[in-house]
Protein backbone atom coordinates (compact mmCIF):
# COMPACT_ATOMS: atom_id res chain seq x y z
CA UNK A 1 0.00 0.00 0.00
CA UNK A 2 1.42 3.24 -0.92
CA UNK A 3 2.06 5.60 2.46
CA UNK A 4 2.03 8.87 0.33
CA UNK A 5 -1.38 8.89 -0.59
CA UNK A 6 -4.37 9.57 1.72
CA UNK A 7 -5.75 6.46 3.94
CA UNK A 8 -9.19 5.41 1.82
CA UNK A 9 -12.33 5.99 3.63
CA UNK A 10 -15.42 4.21 1.62
CA UNK A 11 -19.15 4.25 3.29
CA UNK A 12 -20.38 0.81 4.67
CA UNK A 13 -23.52 0.13 4.02
CA UNK A 14 -23.08 -2.38 7.25
CA UNK A 15 -22.94 0.78 9.85
CA UNK A 16 -24.18 3.41 7.77
CA UNK A 17 -21.20 5.85 8.04
CA UNK A 18 -17.78 6.27 5.85
CA UNK A 19 -15.04 3.99 7.49
CA UNK A 20 -11.52 3.82 7.18
CA UNK A 21 -10.91 1.37 4.94
CA UNK A 22 -8.44 -1.61 6.30
CA UNK A 23 -7.69 -4.86 5.27
CA UNK A 24 -8.36 -8.65 6.49
CA UNK A 25 -4.73 -9.67 5.36
CA UNK A 26 -1.78 -7.52 4.70
CA UNK A 27 -1.88 -5.76 1.28
CA UNK A 28 -4.69 -7.98 -0.16
CA UNK A 29 -8.29 -7.61 -0.41
CA UNK A 30 -11.03 -10.00 -1.71
CA UNK A 31 -13.37 -8.15 -3.51
CA UNK A 32 -16.62 -9.53 -5.21
CA UNK A 33 -19.14 -7.94 -6.92
CA UNK A 34 -22.60 -8.89 -7.48
CA UNK A 35 -22.72 -9.68 -11.41
CA UNK A 36 -25.21 -10.03 -14.13
CA UNK A 37 -28.29 -12.50 -13.98
CA UNK A 38 -27.85 -13.83 -18.11
CA UNK A 39 -30.87 -13.79 -18.82
CA UNK A 40 -30.95 -10.38 -20.87
CA UNK A 41 -28.80 -8.08 -22.16
CA UNK A 42 -27.47 -5.70 -19.57
CA UNK A 43 -29.19 -1.60 -19.82
CA UNK A 44 -27.02 1.06 -19.16
CA UNK A 45 -28.38 1.64 -15.60
CA UNK A 46 -27.20 -2.09 -14.65
CA UNK A 47 -23.47 -1.21 -15.87
CA UNK A 48 -23.00 1.32 -14.17
CA UNK A 49 -22.31 -0.65 -11.31
CA UNK A 50 -20.09 -2.02 -13.34
CA UNK A 51 -18.28 1.54 -13.64
CA UNK A 52 -18.59 1.97 -9.91
CA UNK A 53 -16.89 -1.07 -9.42
CA UNK A 54 -14.42 -1.05 -12.17
CA UNK A 55 -13.49 2.83 -10.56
CA UNK A 56 -13.08 1.24 -7.18
CA UNK A 57 -10.86 -1.75 -8.34
CA UNK A 58 -8.42 1.01 -10.25
CA UNK A 59 -8.20 3.40 -6.69
CA UNK A 60 -7.30 0.03 -5.14
CA UNK A 61 -4.58 -0.63 -7.41
CA UNK A 62 -3.53 2.81 -7.59
CA UNK A 63 -2.88 2.45 -3.98
CA UNK A 64 -0.57 -0.38 -4.55
CA UNK A 65 -3.03 -3.38 -2.94
CA UNK A 66 -3.31 -6.93 -4.46
CA UNK A 67 -6.64 -7.02 -5.41
CA UNK A 68 -8.11 -10.40 -5.85
CA UNK A 69 -11.53 -9.57 -7.80
CA UNK A 70 -14.48 -11.79 -8.58
CA UNK A 71 -17.83 -10.61 -10.43
CA UNK A 72 -20.29 -13.89 -10.62
CA UNK A 73 -22.63 -14.79 -13.49
CA UNK A 74 -25.98 -16.08 -12.55
CA UNK A 75 -26.81 -18.55 -15.47
CA UNK A 76 -29.57 -20.67 -13.08
CA UNK A 77 -31.22 -19.98 -9.82
CA UNK A 78 -32.63 -16.43 -10.23
CA UNK A 79 -36.77 -16.55 -10.11
CA UNK A 80 -38.85 -13.82 -10.75
CA UNK A 81 -39.31 -12.61 -7.74
CA UNK A 82 -38.35 -12.30 -4.26
CA UNK A 83 -40.74 -14.77 -3.02
CA UNK A 84 -38.65 -17.68 -4.53
CA UNK A 85 -41.67 -18.85 -6.71
CA UNK A 86 -42.61 -18.02 -10.29
CA UNK A 87 -40.06 -19.00 -12.91
CA UNK A 88 -36.38 -19.00 -13.19
CA UNK A 89 -35.18 -15.72 -14.94
CA UNK A 90 -32.93 -18.49 -17.35
CA UNK A 91 -35.50 -20.55 -18.17
CA UNK A 92 -38.57 -17.93 -19.29
CA UNK A 93 -35.83 -16.08 -21.25
CA UNK A 94 -35.32 -19.42 -22.70
CA UNK A 95 -38.42 -20.72 -23.84
CA UNK A 96 -39.72 -17.04 -25.01
CA UNK A 97 -36.96 -17.26 -27.66
CA UNK A 98 -37.23 -21.09 -28.39
CA UNK A 99 -33.49 -21.20 -27.56
CA UNK A 100 -31.76 -23.35 -24.72
CA UNK A 101 -30.88 -21.78 -21.40
CA UNK A 102 -26.94 -22.76 -21.95
CA UNK A 103 -27.37 -21.17 -25.14
CA UNK A 104 -28.97 -17.82 -23.79
CA UNK A 105 -26.50 -17.91 -20.97
CA UNK A 106 -23.82 -17.60 -23.32
CA UNK A 107 -25.31 -15.22 -25.82
CA UNK A 108 -25.95 -12.54 -23.05
CA UNK A 109 -22.33 -13.19 -21.09
CA UNK A 110 -20.55 -12.76 -24.29
CA UNK A 111 -22.55 -9.47 -24.66
CA UNK A 112 -22.06 -8.53 -21.25
CA UNK A 113 -18.62 -9.13 -21.65
CA UNK A 114 -18.16 -7.00 -24.70
CA UNK A 115 -19.58 -4.29 -22.91
CA UNK A 116 -17.17 -4.17 -19.96
CA UNK A 117 -14.41 -4.01 -22.66
CA UNK A 118 -15.83 -0.85 -24.26
CA UNK A 119 -16.08 0.74 -20.97
CA UNK A 120 -12.65 -0.11 -20.45
CA UNK A 121 -12.84 -2.92 -17.79
CA UNK A 122 -9.94 -5.12 -17.95
CA UNK A 123 -11.54 -8.16 -17.89
CA UNK A 124 -7.97 -9.97 -17.56
CA UNK A 125 -7.87 -8.78 -13.96
CA UNK A 126 -11.53 -10.71 -12.78
CA UNK A 127 -12.82 -13.97 -12.41
CA UNK A 128 -16.02 -14.46 -13.50
CA UNK A 129 -17.44 -17.95 -12.40
CA UNK A 130 -20.38 -19.16 -13.79
CA UNK A 131 -23.29 -20.54 -10.82
CA UNK A 132 -23.84 -24.00 -12.46
CA UNK A 133 -19.92 -24.49 -12.46
CA UNK A 134 -20.33 -24.51 -8.89
CA UNK A 135 -23.34 -26.61 -7.92
CA UNK A 136 -21.06 -29.51 -5.67
CA UNK A 137 -20.58 -26.47 -3.82
CA UNK A 138 -23.60 -24.98 -3.33
CA UNK A 139 -24.79 -28.81 -2.08
CA UNK A 140 -22.50 -28.92 0.35
CA UNK A 141 -22.68 -25.24 1.63
CA UNK A 142 -27.05 -26.11 2.35
CA UNK A 143 -25.57 -29.46 3.64
CA UNK A 144 -23.58 -27.72 6.11
CA UNK A 145 -26.96 -25.30 7.23
CA UNK A 146 -29.02 -28.63 7.47
CA UNK A 147 -26.65 -29.57 9.69
CA UNK A 148 -26.57 -26.93 11.83
CA UNK A 149 -30.08 -26.45 12.31
CA UNK A 150 -30.81 -23.72 10.16
CA UNK A 151 -32.27 -25.20 7.16
CA UNK A 152 -35.49 -27.36 6.80
CA UNK A 153 -37.40 -28.92 4.21
CA UNK A 154 -40.78 -28.55 2.87
CA UNK A 155 -42.43 -29.69 -0.10
CA UNK A 156 -40.93 -27.41 -3.01
CA UNK A 157 -37.28 -27.17 -1.50
CA UNK A 158 -35.00 -26.63 1.23
CA UNK A 159 -35.32 -22.96 3.30
CA UNK A 160 -33.17 -21.24 5.64
CA UNK A 161 -34.93 -20.21 8.66
CA UNK A 162 -34.34 -16.09 9.67
CA UNK A 163 -35.50 -16.63 13.51
CA UNK A 164 -32.21 -18.99 14.03
CA UNK A 165 -30.00 -16.11 12.79
CA UNK A 166 -30.00 -13.16 15.31
CA UNK A 167 -28.93 -9.82 13.71
CA UNK A 168 -31.36 -11.03 10.25
CA UNK A 169 -31.84 -7.58 8.87
CA UNK A 170 -29.02 -5.78 9.66
CA UNK A 171 -27.37 -4.79 6.57
CA UNK A 172 -29.61 -1.49 6.01
CA UNK A 173 -31.55 -2.36 9.14
CA UNK A 174 -34.15 -4.06 7.67
CA UNK A 175 -37.09 -4.51 9.86
CA UNK A 176 -38.56 -7.91 9.31
CA UNK A 177 -41.23 -7.70 11.37
CA UNK A 178 -43.20 -5.22 8.31
CA UNK A 179 -42.05 -8.18 6.08
CA UNK A 180 -45.65 -9.57 5.94
CA UNK A 181 -46.74 -12.14 3.77
CA UNK A 182 -47.99 -11.12 0.58
CA UNK A 183 -45.62 -8.09 0.89
CA UNK A 184 -42.53 -8.64 -0.11
CA UNK A 185 -43.58 -12.10 -0.50
CA UNK A 186 -46.18 -14.09 -1.67
CA UNK A 187 -47.58 -16.73 1.06
CA UNK A 188 -46.52 -19.59 1.72
CA UNK A 189 -48.39 -21.44 4.48
CA UNK A 190 -45.24 -24.06 5.02
CA UNK A 191 -42.63 -21.54 5.58
CA UNK A 192 -42.17 -20.72 9.26
CA UNK A 193 -41.08 -16.89 9.06
CA UNK A 194 -42.26 -14.67 5.65
CA UNK A 195 -38.70 -13.75 5.48
CA UNK A 196 -37.29 -17.59 5.48
CA UNK A 197 -35.98 -18.07 1.70
CA UNK A 198 -34.90 -20.91 -0.55
CA UNK A 199 -31.60 -22.33 -0.43
CA UNK A 200 -32.52 -25.07 -2.90
CA UNK A 201 -35.40 -24.78 -4.80
CA UNK A 202 -37.05 -28.53 -5.63
CA UNK A 203 -38.36 -29.05 -9.30
CA UNK A 204 -42.02 -28.80 -9.63
CA UNK A 205 -43.78 -32.50 -10.18
CA UNK A 206 -44.43 -33.47 -13.41
CA UNK A 207 -42.39 -31.16 -14.98
CA UNK A 208 -38.67 -31.30 -16.14
CA UNK A 209 -36.29 -28.30 -16.39
CA UNK A 210 -33.57 -27.57 -18.66
CA UNK A 211 -31.08 -26.69 -15.73
CA UNK A 212 -31.33 -29.50 -13.09
CA UNK A 213 -29.47 -31.88 -10.55
CA UNK A 214 -29.50 -34.16 -8.05
CA UNK A 215 -29.16 -33.36 -4.61
CA UNK A 216 -29.83 -35.26 -1.28
CA UNK A 217 -33.67 -33.54 -0.65
CA UNK A 218 -34.37 -34.30 -4.83
CA UNK A 219 -33.87 -33.17 -8.41
CA UNK A 220 -33.55 -29.78 -7.89
CA UNK A 221 -31.36 -26.56 -8.78
CA UNK A 222 -29.74 -23.91 -6.03
CA UNK A 223 -31.57 -20.41 -4.72
CA UNK A 224 -30.03 -17.51 -5.89
CA UNK A 225 -28.91 -16.19 -2.56
CA UNK A 226 -26.52 -19.77 -2.23
CA UNK A 227 -24.53 -19.25 -5.34
CA UNK A 228 -22.74 -16.05 -4.55
CA UNK A 229 -21.81 -17.61 -0.98
CA UNK A 230 -20.67 -20.66 -2.47
CA UNK A 231 -18.56 -19.06 -5.16
CA UNK A 232 -17.34 -16.30 -2.43
CA UNK A 233 -16.08 -19.37 -0.25
CA UNK A 234 -14.52 -21.27 -2.84
CA UNK A 235 -12.37 -18.78 -4.72
CA UNK A 236 -12.03 -16.22 -1.96
CA UNK A 237 -12.86 -17.71 1.31
CA UNK A 238 -14.98 -17.49 4.30
CA UNK A 239 -14.48 -13.73 4.77
CA UNK A 240 -13.69 -11.02 2.03
CA UNK A 241 -13.22 -7.83 2.26
CA UNK A 242 -15.46 -5.73 0.24
CA UNK A 243 -18.76 -6.73 -1.34
CA UNK A 244 -20.55 -4.24 -3.89
CA UNK A 245 -24.16 -4.30 -5.47
CA UNK A 246 -26.92 -2.23 -6.58
CA UNK A 247 -29.00 -0.56 -3.61
CA UNK A 248 -31.54 -2.62 -4.32
CA UNK A 249 -29.90 -5.63 -2.93
CA UNK A 250 -29.61 -4.48 0.73
CA UNK A 251 -33.00 -5.58 1.74
CA UNK A 252 -33.56 -9.45 0.38
CA UNK A 253 -30.35 -10.41 -1.50
CA UNK A 254 -27.29 -9.06 1.09
CA UNK A 255 -29.45 -9.84 3.95
CA UNK A 256 -29.51 -13.46 3.07
CA UNK A 257 -25.89 -13.37 2.34
CA UNK A 258 -24.74 -12.86 5.30
CA UNK A 259 -27.67 -15.07 7.19
CA UNK A 260 -26.27 -18.03 5.38
CA UNK A 261 -22.60 -17.28 5.31
CA UNK A 262 -22.60 -16.39 8.64
CA UNK A 263 -24.64 -19.24 10.06
CA UNK A 264 -22.33 -21.39 8.40
CA UNK A 265 -19.30 -19.79 9.73
CA UNK A 266 -19.96 -18.49 12.91
CA UNK A 267 -17.73 -15.19 11.03
CA UNK A 268 -18.29 -11.81 9.68
CA UNK A 269 -18.77 -12.57 6.49
CA UNK A 270 -18.08 -9.14 4.67
CA UNK A 271 -16.45 -5.81 5.97
CA UNK A 272 -17.28 -3.62 3.90
CA UNK A 273 -20.69 -3.39 2.24
CA UNK A 274 -20.72 -1.04 -0.87
CA UNK A 275 -24.21 -0.12 -2.54
CA UNK A 276 -24.46 2.07 -5.86
CA UNK A 277 -27.66 4.28 -6.38
CA UNK A 278 -30.04 3.97 -9.77
CA UNK A 279 -30.43 5.89 -13.01
CA UNK A 280 -33.56 6.79 -13.99
CA UNK A 281 -33.80 7.89 -18.10
CA UNK A 282 -35.37 11.23 -19.25
CA UNK A 283 -37.16 10.66 -14.94
CA UNK A 284 -38.62 7.73 -15.46
CA UNK A 285 -37.30 4.06 -14.57
CA UNK A 286 -35.39 1.72 -16.80
CA UNK A 287 -37.62 -1.33 -18.38
CA UNK A 288 -39.33 -2.80 -21.35
CA UNK A 289 -42.87 -2.20 -20.25
CA UNK A 290 -42.20 1.58 -20.46
CA UNK A 291 -40.22 1.45 -23.83
CA UNK A 292 -36.85 3.31 -22.82
CA UNK A 293 -34.53 1.00 -22.27
CA UNK A 294 -31.30 2.05 -23.92
CA UNK A 295 -27.77 -0.45 -24.29
CA UNK A 296 -24.41 0.66 -24.57
CA UNK A 297 -24.32 -0.24 -27.91
CA UNK A 298 -26.95 2.08 -28.44
CA UNK A 299 -24.69 4.82 -27.60
CA UNK A 300 -22.56 3.80 -30.04
CA UNK A 301 -24.18 3.21 -33.03
CA UNK A 302 -25.40 6.71 -32.57
CA UNK A 303 -21.83 7.99 -32.70
CA UNK A 304 -20.85 8.56 -28.97
CA UNK A 305 -18.29 7.10 -27.70
CA UNK A 306 -19.03 4.01 -24.58
CA UNK A 307 -16.65 6.42 -22.73
CA UNK A 308 -18.49 8.99 -22.61
CA UNK A 309 -21.40 6.80 -20.34
CA UNK A 310 -18.39 6.25 -18.01
CA UNK A 311 -17.49 9.78 -17.83
CA UNK A 312 -21.36 10.82 -17.50
CA UNK A 313 -21.36 7.98 -15.06
CA UNK A 314 -18.28 9.59 -12.84
CA UNK A 315 -19.72 12.80 -12.55
CA UNK A 316 -22.32 12.02 -10.41
CA UNK A 317 -21.41 9.79 -6.62
CA UNK A 318 -22.17 6.48 -7.17
CA UNK A 319 -24.85 6.27 -4.31
CA UNK A 320 -25.89 9.14 -5.46
CA UNK A 321 -29.83 8.58 -8.10
CA UNK A 322 -28.27 10.34 -11.74
CA UNK A 323 -30.69 11.14 -14.68
CA UNK A 324 -30.08 10.08 -17.70
CA UNK A 325 -30.81 12.38 -20.69
CA UNK A 326 -29.63 12.11 -24.45
CA UNK A 327 -28.18 16.17 -23.90
CA UNK A 328 -26.02 14.66 -20.97
CA UNK A 329 -24.32 12.17 -22.89
CA UNK A 330 -23.69 14.97 -25.82
CA UNK A 331 -22.20 16.70 -23.18
CA UNK A 332 -19.94 14.13 -21.77
CA UNK A 333 -18.96 13.43 -25.50
CA UNK A 334 -18.73 16.63 -25.77
CA UNK A 335 -15.87 16.58 -22.75
CA UNK A 336 -14.66 13.74 -22.97
CA UNK A 337 -13.39 14.73 -26.22
CA UNK A 338 -11.92 18.30 -25.30
CA UNK A 339 -9.73 16.01 -22.31
CA UNK A 340 -8.19 14.06 -25.40
CA UNK A 341 -7.38 17.14 -27.08
CA UNK A 342 -5.59 18.18 -23.80
CA UNK A 343 -3.88 15.06 -23.62
CA UNK A 344 -2.45 15.56 -27.27
CA UNK A 345 -1.73 19.25 -26.84
CA UNK A 346 1.56 18.52 -25.02
CA UNK A 347 3.60 15.36 -25.30
CA UNK A 348 6.37 15.32 -22.86
CA UNK A 349 7.69 11.98 -21.21
CA UNK A 350 10.14 14.23 -18.88
CA UNK A 351 7.48 16.41 -17.43
CA UNK A 352 5.97 15.48 -14.32
CA UNK A 353 2.29 16.10 -13.52
CA UNK A 354 1.32 18.80 -11.42
CA UNK A 355 1.97 17.65 -7.96
CA UNK A 356 -0.75 20.31 -6.37
CA UNK A 357 -3.16 18.76 -8.33
CA UNK A 358 -2.78 15.35 -7.69
CA UNK A 359 -2.85 16.43 -3.85
CA UNK A 360 -6.60 17.33 -4.32
CA UNK A 361 -7.52 14.80 -6.79
CA UNK A 362 -6.24 11.78 -4.80
CA UNK A 363 -8.06 13.41 -1.43
CA UNK A 364 -10.86 13.60 -3.53
CA UNK A 365 -11.12 9.99 -4.57
CA UNK A 366 -10.00 9.17 -1.30
CA UNK A 367 -13.00 10.24 0.55
CA UNK A 368 -15.13 7.46 -0.32
CA UNK A 369 -14.54 7.93 -4.06
CA UNK A 370 -15.85 11.27 -4.66
CA UNK A 371 -15.48 11.31 -8.43
CA UNK A 372 -17.56 14.26 -9.19
CA UNK A 373 -15.45 16.74 -7.30
CA UNK A 374 -12.49 14.59 -8.72
CA UNK A 375 -13.58 15.51 -12.28
CA UNK A 376 -14.35 19.26 -11.56
CA UNK A 377 -10.50 19.56 -10.24
CA UNK A 378 -9.61 17.88 -13.61
CA UNK A 379 -11.27 20.97 -15.13
CA UNK A 380 -9.93 23.31 -12.98
CA UNK A 381 -6.11 21.88 -13.89
CA UNK A 382 -6.58 21.77 -17.82
CA UNK A 383 -7.58 25.83 -17.54
CA UNK A 384 -5.34 27.18 -15.20
CA UNK A 385 -3.21 28.99 -17.72
CA UNK A 386 -0.19 28.86 -15.43
CA UNK A 387 0.43 24.82 -16.03
CA UNK A 388 2.25 23.54 -19.25
CA UNK A 389 0.30 21.40 -22.14
CA UNK A 390 3.13 18.89 -20.80
CA UNK A 391 2.07 19.36 -17.36
CA UNK A 392 -1.23 19.00 -17.85
CA UNK A 393 -0.52 15.76 -20.44
CA UNK A 394 0.89 13.52 -17.53
CA UNK A 395 -1.36 14.79 -15.22
CA UNK A 396 -4.23 13.93 -16.85
CA UNK A 397 -2.78 10.33 -17.89
CA UNK A 398 -2.36 10.18 -14.29
CA UNK A 399 -5.79 11.03 -13.06
CA UNK A 400 -7.20 8.59 -15.53
CA UNK A 401 -5.53 5.43 -14.23
CA UNK A 402 -8.47 5.51 -11.60
CA UNK A 403 -10.82 7.26 -13.69
CA UNK A 404 -10.58 4.87 -16.86
CA UNK A 405 -11.68 7.52 -19.82
CA UNK A 406 -9.23 5.90 -21.94
CA UNK A 407 -7.03 9.28 -22.36
CA UNK A 408 -4.11 7.16 -23.06
CA UNK A 409 -5.25 6.38 -26.08
CA UNK A 410 -6.59 9.63 -27.21
CA UNK A 411 -5.53 9.84 -31.40
CA UNK A 412 -5.00 13.33 -33.68
CA UNK A 413 -7.98 14.17 -35.39
CA UNK A 414 -8.24 13.56 -38.94
CA UNK A 415 -9.21 16.24 -41.09
CA UNK A 416 -12.44 15.20 -42.97
CA UNK A 417 -13.71 16.69 -46.28
CA UNK A 418 -17.74 16.81 -44.95
CA UNK A 419 -20.05 17.52 -48.06
CA UNK A 420 -21.80 20.68 -48.44
CA UNK A 421 -25.31 20.50 -47.78
CA UNK A 422 -26.65 22.45 -50.32
CA UNK A 423 -24.66 20.11 -53.04
CA UNK A 424 -26.79 17.06 -51.82
CA UNK A 425 -29.14 14.98 -54.02
CA UNK A 426 -32.66 16.40 -52.92
CA UNK A 427 -33.65 13.11 -51.51
CA UNK A 428 -30.55 13.42 -48.91
CA UNK A 429 -31.39 16.62 -47.93
CA UNK A 430 -34.78 16.05 -47.56
CA UNK A 431 -33.95 13.34 -44.69
CA UNK A 432 -31.35 15.15 -42.97
CA UNK A 433 -33.80 17.83 -42.71
CA UNK A 434 -36.01 15.49 -40.84
CA UNK A 435 -33.40 13.92 -39.14
CA UNK A 436 -32.57 17.31 -37.94
CA UNK A 437 -36.24 18.14 -36.78
CA UNK A 438 -36.18 14.76 -35.31
CA UNK A 439 -33.34 15.48 -33.13
CA UNK A 440 -34.91 18.54 -32.20
CA UNK A 441 -37.80 16.61 -30.91
CA UNK A 442 -35.86 14.37 -29.32
CA UNK A 443 -37.26 11.56 -31.32
CA UNK A 444 -34.16 9.89 -31.13
CA UNK A 445 -36.45 6.25 -32.70
CA UNK A 446 -36.58 8.42 -36.04
CA UNK A 447 -33.24 10.17 -35.79
CA UNK A 448 -31.52 6.57 -35.88
CA UNK A 449 -34.47 5.37 -38.68
CA UNK A 450 -33.01 8.13 -40.70
CA UNK A 451 -29.91 7.61 -39.89
CA UNK A 452 -30.19 4.08 -41.67
CA UNK A 453 -31.66 5.52 -44.61
CA UNK A 454 -28.59 7.63 -44.88
CA UNK A 455 -26.50 4.90 -44.63
CA UNK A 456 -28.28 2.85 -47.83
CA UNK A 457 -27.93 5.73 -49.50
CA UNK A 458 -24.21 5.79 -49.08
CA UNK A 459 -23.93 8.38 -47.02
CA UNK A 460 -22.75 8.54 -43.28
CA UNK A 461 -23.74 11.46 -40.60
CA UNK A 462 -21.86 12.43 -37.49
CA UNK A 463 -23.61 14.38 -35.34
CA UNK A 464 -21.31 17.82 -33.44
CA UNK A 465 -22.23 20.63 -31.83
CA UNK A 466 -22.34 22.59 -35.32
CA UNK A 467 -24.80 20.24 -36.47
CA UNK A 468 -25.39 17.25 -38.95
CA UNK A 469 -22.33 16.78 -41.14
CA UNK A 470 -22.03 14.14 -43.91
CA UNK A 471 -19.38 12.22 -46.10
CA UNK A 472 -19.88 9.47 -48.57
CA UNK A 473 -18.94 6.40 -47.33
Amino acid sequence: MRTDLPPLRFHNTLSGATELFTTLSGNVVKMYNCGPTVYDRAHIGNLRAFVFANTLRRTLDVWKYNVKQVINITDVGHLVSDADDGEDKMEKSAKKRGLSAQEIAKEITELFFADLDLLGIDREQIQFPRATEYIAEQIALVQTLEEKGYAYVIADGVYFDTARFVGYGKLGNINIDEQKEGARVEENTEKRNPSDFALWKLSPKGEQRQQEWESPWGVGFPGWHIECTAMIFTLLGKQIDIHTGGIDHIPVHHNNEIAQAEAATGKQYVRYWMHGAFITIENKRIGKSVGNTIYLQSIVDRGYSPRALRYWALTGHYRTPMNFTWDALEGANTALKNLSRYVLEGVDEKVAPDATFLVDFYAAIANDLDTPKAIARVWEMVKDADLSPSSKHASLLTADQVLGLGLADAQPTVKIDFIPFETLPEQVRAIISARQQARKEKDFALSDKLRKQLAQLGYEVTDTADGQQIVKK
